[in-house]
């Protein structure tokens, strides 16, 4: 199955499946540490959980931070019932429309349970019923078990991820939480392809992405980089009923160079430099004006001081939905752009305007 890819299938399966919902990012995180550390001449972790390896210049005094955030979208239990039904505070931002009749997983201190958001059947639901808006408030877990049960092995606080494991369909790759762990692949495979970079490069596994930018926020101070660049997912409504301008991105165009989104407007000398490495390189590529929805990218821009900022993004259709889906192509040109971005640093651009 994966013979065709031009990146580790095999790595991407195994972060998507990883759960980790914001501030609670301690599995993925240690996956994450066991594959850069081979890669980088040190690495740490603080006390927000961003992971930091590093892979230091061959000209010291100029510092790149590239951040891929690790967290996913989730849920923590807040109550159960008297029925042993699991009532819900979303970690993240959810469309509740898509949470009715989904798998999921509970992660309790004992072991995980599978559980399910069921749905009622449409022809007992009366006209009201139909017509109402779903909120997350209203949404419950079953997980199968009598009241009694239920008790004693869930607790509030106890967290849950979808169920979405990372399959293929045509060109594609589909999966929950493919936002953002296949930025984080592509944060991976450039510590493996990164030979004696010009300048020192910190590879940030960011946390708490999904509910304000806060791993990175802090990280930009802690660290207080020259350039910083964002590595995530962007949307891809490039299906029916939008307009071509409503699109954002579309799969299979190549890798996507944000312009901007809500939490930024990246510096224009850094995208277009990244502009140029792409045409210089062949590698595929998009340009991204994003209306809503923030990347690390502004947390960092801003973190301590005026720094510049850019970002790489992949295109994804149906974000924030347990069936998210990228195209392989884009997935290849992201982790190449990246890699020639970096490789072509030497500290001496002027990205001051």
């Amino acid at each position: 199955m994966s013979s065709d890819f031009d990146f580790d299938h095999e790595l991407l399966t195994e972060l998507v499946e990883t759960p980790g919902v914001p501030g609670y990012e301690d599995l993925i995180r240690a996956l994450v540490r066991d594959e850069l550390g081979p890669h980088v001449d040190q690495l740490r972790s603080d006390s927000m959980g961003n992971l930091v390896g590093t892979i230091e210049g061959a000209t010291p005094g100029y510092e790149v931070v590239v951040a891929a955030h690790v967290d996913e979208i989730g849920f923590m239990i807040k109550h159960v019932d008297d029925e042993g039904f699991l009532e819900l505070d979303a970690l993240g931002g959810w469309d509740p429309r898509v949470l009715r009749a989904q798998r999921v997983t509970v992660h309790t201190d004992d072991e995980p349970l599978p559980g399910i958001i069921g749905a009622v059947p449409p022809h007992t639901l009366t006209e009201e019923q139909k017509e109402s808006i779903p909120e997350v408030k209203d949404v419950r877990i079953d997980v199968g078990l009598d009241a009694e049960t239920v008790e004693e092995r869930v607790s509030v606080g106890d967290l849950v991820t979808m169920d979405g494991r990372l399959g293929r369909v045509g060109d594609c790759l589909t999966a929950k939480s493919l936002d953002n762990r296949v930025s984080v692949l592509a944060m991976i495979e450039a510590a493996r392809r990164l030979d004696d970079p010009d300048v020192t490069v910190h590879l940030a596994a960011t946390t708490q992405e999904e509910v304000g930018l806060r791993g990175a926020s802090a990280l930009g101070v802690d660290l207080d980089p020259d350039l910083v660049l964002a590595i995530d997912t962007t949307v891809a409504n490039d299906v029916p009923g939008f307009d071509p301008g409503e699109q954002v991105t579309q799969l299979g165009d190549g890798a996507a160079i944000k312009l901007k989104d809500s939490s930024v407007i990246t510096n224009h000398k850094l995208h277009r430099r990244i502009r140029e490495v792409a045409e210089d390189r062949d590698i595929e590529y998009q340009l991204e004006v994003l209306p809503a929805g923030g990347t690390d990218t502004g947390g960092l821009q801003r973190a301590g001081g005026a720094r510049p900022a850019g970002a790489i993004s992949v295109p994804t259709r149906y974000l924030h939905t347990p069936t998210e889906s990228v195209h392989h192509g884009d997935v290849a040109a992201t982790i190449d752009l990246l890699v020639a971005t970096l490789e072509t640093e030497d500290g001496t651009h002027d990205y001051t305007l």
